[in-house]
């Protein structure tokens, strides 16, 4: 799974949004995708072939690839800590406490 980030030279409306989205999902691999207009940005998510999309979609707009990595970044787990034993507990079950059972001497 790859994820990469292409930033377009688009105009602010539907028609090039409907467009780069269709071009994009021509292409054969892509899980998901999402365009943010406001920023001008593609983000595609898959196994797709990276230069067979930027090839589509340079034929009809200006594309440049701004990151390319892996689909999900891991971070890392917080260390467990060891349970804290509370206050009341009684490392013995009420069967066996020792007031029950006499003691011979």
């Amino acid at each position: 799974m790859q994820k990469m980030v292409l930033a377009m030279d688009l105009h602010d409306d539907n028609k090039c949004k409907k467009k780069v989205l269709k071009i994009a999902s021509s292409v054969p691999g892509i899980d998901s995708m999402s365009l943010d207009m406001k920023e001008k940005k593609l983000t595609l998510v898959g196994t797709m072939d990276l230069m067979q999309v930027v090839k589509k979609l340079r034929k009809t707009f200006h594309a440049v690839i701004v990151t390319v990595g892996p689909a999900k970044e891991e971070k890392p787990k917080p260390k467990a800590k060891d349970p804290e034993i509370p206050y009341y507990y009684n490392p013995f079950p009420y069967q066996f406490l020792p007031t029950q059972y006499p003691i011979y001497l």
